[in-house]
Formats: C-alpha cells, structure tokens, sequence
C-alpha cells in the first residue's frame, strides 16, 4: 500500500513575497545597480516586516479581487520612499532598530503646542530650541500645521494638503530643516497626522467632487439616505449644531457624504485599500522630511 508523505504548510506571506520579488527588482533594477547596498538593506528590511504586513493586510482587503495589485503598489511605495530617505534618517533608522524601546525611555519628556500661538512660525519655534533644551525636552509635538481650509477649519484638523505646511507657517522644507536642528539637538520632531479624514478641499475630495469614480471611492459618499438612515441609527452626533447627523448632502454631487465631524471634514473609506496605500505614502513623506 503506496503512503503519501503530507505536504510542508505553505507560509502564505513567504509565497507571496517570492512572486512579487521579481517584479519589484525588474522595476527597480537602475537603482540596484547604482546602489547595490542600500538596495540590499531595503530588501533585508522587506523580508524581516514582510510577513507581519501581510498578515495584517490579508484580514482586512484579502477578499478583494485586486488584493495582490495594491499590495504591489503598496511595495512601490515603500521602496520609492527607501530611495528618497535621507542618510542621516537612515542611520537613525539603524540606531533605533538596534535600541527598539528607545521611546520607552524613563528620560523622554515631551511638548505641545500650536506653532501660530506659541512662536509664531517655524523660524520662531527654531529660536526656541535652547528653551527647549533648558527644559529638557526629548520630543515636541506641534499640533497640525498644513494647508488647511481659510477660515473654517477645525484647529488645522482640516487637512487640504499632507505636503505642504501652511504658508503662514513656513514650507516643508523648512519643516525638514527645524526637524533636522531638533534631531541634533537631541529632540525628536512630532506632528499631528490627521488619518480620519481630508479636508473638502484637498485634491482627493475635489476629484471626487468632480465625479471622478476612482475618488469617489476615497469616501463614502451614497447617492441616497438608504445607507446613512441605516448608520445614523447608531452613530452619535459629533457636532449636531453645525449639521445633524454624520452626513452632509452635496447639491453639485447629488450625494450625501460621510462627515463624521464637520461637513468640510470628509471621512476616508479605508475599506477602499487604494487609501490605506495612498495614506501610507503621504506618512512616509513626512517621516522622510524628518517627523
């Protein structure tokens, strides 16, 4: 009687990062070759944190007909964000690989504030980088500084554009160099990173304002109250004075629109995996500028 050997378990991340490899490396081969060791590093960081991505991401979009297309952009994003890091944050990269609960030091002491209220601008939060030292500060954390909406806007929590601060307050590139000044003084920089939702203004909302259909699926927009009579039986009103309910109707869209908050504050669907990798390239991009 002929006995079958069982087959070894096949590690579904291990077999997905293997097909994808050779795609990644065909599109990125120019780079490889100029730089064949920080190519190598990049690919050494993909397999160590590979499997833990996967597994997070396989729950949440894994029955989605086009799951292994955004994992793959999601791939490009991380490796053109690899390319574009500076050395200096990478060799910090390494230090805190090497020190992983350095945030959990009994020396961190931490800041807050508004850039306009306390200092003005960047610059002046630059000249208060000895007061911050005299206080002993090992983080600051300054409350959301991007182009937001004029006027109405939440505190900043409006987000129009994840890159760029806004001009009241300086550039992005200055927001690189206060961040790089902090880092050697011994603080690390922090911002509010605004995740829930955009502004009405910011380039996502206004493609989807416009009809365009791969945008309007960055929000949860329905053309009718079916969908949001059926949420609102259990949702909580956040600011019921401004508008009742957690959805705002648009007459140029003829839809209603999420906005949990205010009507200018549109909710992302991160049931949609184009978000998740989309919002994960704008976070890369600030951490590259230092945050």
């Amino acid at each position: 009687m002929q006995t079958h050997t069982p087959a070894a378990p096949v590690d579904p991340a291990a077999r997905s990062l293997e097909r994808l490899l050779p795609r990644l490396k065909d599109r990125y081969r120019r780079f490889a070759r100029s730089q064949p060791q920080a190519w190598r590093s990049f690919l050494a960081r993909l397999d160590q944190h590979f499997p833990r991505l996967f597994h997070l991401l396989l729950p949440l979009y894994g029955g989605q007909y086009d799951f292994f297309y955004h994992l793959e952009t999601l791939l490009d994003a991380l490796a053109d964000a690899w390319i574009a890091r500076p050395p200096e944050l990478k060799a910090l990269d390494d230090r805190r690989e090497a020190d992983p609960y350095w945030f959990q030091d009994n020396r961190m002491l931490g800041g807050v504030c508004y850039v306009d209220l306390y200092a003005g601008d960047l610059e002046g939060i630059r000249a208060k980088i000895p007061y911050f030292k005299e206080l002993g500060l090992t983080y600051l954390h300054l409350m959301p500084l991007f182009r937001a909406p004029q006027g109405e806007n939440d505190g900043g929590y409006a987000i129009s554009s994840y890159r760029e601060v806004d001009p009241r307050l300086g550039s992005m590139a200055g927001l690189a160099d206060l961040a790089g000044e902090l880092r050697g003084n011994g603080i690390s920089l922090v911002v509010d990173f605004v995740f829930n939702h955009t502004a009405n203004e910011h380039a996502w909302a206004l493609k989807a304002r416009a009809g365009d259909p791969e945008y309007l699926q960055y929000y949860f927009t329905f053309a009718d109250r079916a969908m949001p009579d059926a949420y609102e039986r259990t949702l909580r009103e956040i600011f019921p004075d401004e508008h009742p309910g957690a959805f705002t109707y648009f007459d140029d869209m003829g839809r209603w629109v999420w906005t949990t908050f205010h009507s200018y504050q549109w909710d992302l669907n991160y049931q949609n995996p184009a978000v998740f990798t989309a919002m994960a390239a704008e976070m890369l991009a600030l951490a590259n500028a230092g945050v």
